[in-house]
């Protein structure tokens, strides 16, 4: 029997939409009627801001329920409150700990000392992904999505309790720390990097994905977001190439349908910037498929971002319930 829900943490450069796509990622899990919890550790409030509800408290909130019966439940991980809820567990110090949290002890913890934070928030995922139903022994969740850091700092994230291990020879932070790498590297976890088809996120996503694996933590797939369509058939993209379609040969025709021709300039140099950029694109995509992981590529969302574009970028994240 498995020890833990299948946990899917997302990761991504910032400015590529991590949160964005978490958020849909955890949609297309419960368009199969899956109980989803979505968790994010960085206290931006970005889920709230996401699907457009009021900011979470520190306790799971349902925020979205879809036509296959599924439901995604949100939940912003305080390391504070993470702390407290810590000590309870584990020590019994219900009233002292809400006494250290009077003096500040609590938050010069999570906030001075190095790693605790961390430490902090990936116990609360752990606890959430394990966690069953005393009636039925069941998980609670069907699936876990955590809005994680970034990629730059995501190795080091997941693998926290390694030190914390080390450095704990005995009790239970040490058994804790062991059960929480234990999960992170098992095979109900999937590590999912999102990029953009930009040099450097592309770039990072490579060294992130060598970090991972170097760590023994298992990566998912390539979340290629904003990818934009080609507006140009290829018959015009090889007369602008070729010389065959200029400003000289483009202002008849403008001046033929009402338009001025004085814009055909600005016209041709703007169909060849665009083939220029789909030719950028198109190299950062070749490294991408090249990358030895799988990948799945998102549009761009041009008219902003509310559930149905949420929805909209749902359909295509659906097989990373296989990922794992």
């Amino acid at each position: 029997m498995a020890n833990s829900t299948p946990l899917h943490i997302v990761t991504g450069k910032g400015g590529t939409g991590k949160t964005t796509v978490a958020a849909a990622l955890a949609l297309a899990l419960a368009g199969r009627g899956r109980k989803v919890l979505l968790c994010e550790v960085e206290g931006r409030q970005g889920i709230a801001q996401v699907f457009d509800v009021p900011p979470l408290p520190y306790e799971e909130r349902r925020i979205a329920t879809s036509d296959a019966g599924g439901h995604v439940y949100a939940l912003a991980i305080d390391p504070e409150a993470a702390l407290l809820e810590y000590l309870q567990m584990y020590y019994r110090l219900g009233r002292a700990g809400r006494a250290l949290d009077k003096f500040g002890i609590i938050d010069f913890a999570t906030t001075i000392a190095p790693g605790v934070r961390d430490v902090l928030l990936t116990g609360k995922v752990y606890e959430a992904a394990r966690r069953r139903d005393e009636r039925t022994s069941a998980f609670v969740y069907d699936a876990v999505v955590v809005d994680a850091p970034p990629t730059g700092r995501i190795t080091r994230f997941l693998g926290v309790n390694d030190d914390v291990a080390g450095l704990a020879k005995v009790g239970p932070i040490r058994s804790q720390s062991e059960s929480i790498m234990a999960m992170m590297r098992g095979p109900q976890t999937a590590v999912h990097l999102v990029t953009v088809l930009e040099e450097m996120p592309v770039q990072e996503t490579l060294d992130g994905i060598a970090e991972l694996t170097g760590a023994g933590l298992p990566v998912g797939y390539v979340l290629v977001n904003m990818v934009r369509p080609s507006l140009l058939s290829q018959d015009t993209v090889d007369a602008l190439q070729d010389g065959r379609l200029t400003a000289k040969t483009v202002a008849p025709v403008l001046r033929d349908v009402g338009l001025p021709s004085a814009a055909a300039p600005t016209l041709v140099a703007g169909g060849l910037g665009h083939i220029e950029r789909q030719r950028l694109q198109d190299e950062q995509r070749a490294i991408i498929e090249d990358c030895g992981r799988p990948s799945v590529s998102l549009p761009l969302l041009t008219s902003g971002v509310d559930l149905g574009a949420l929805q909209e970028l749902a359909e295509p994240l659906a097989p990373l319930e296989d990922a794992r």
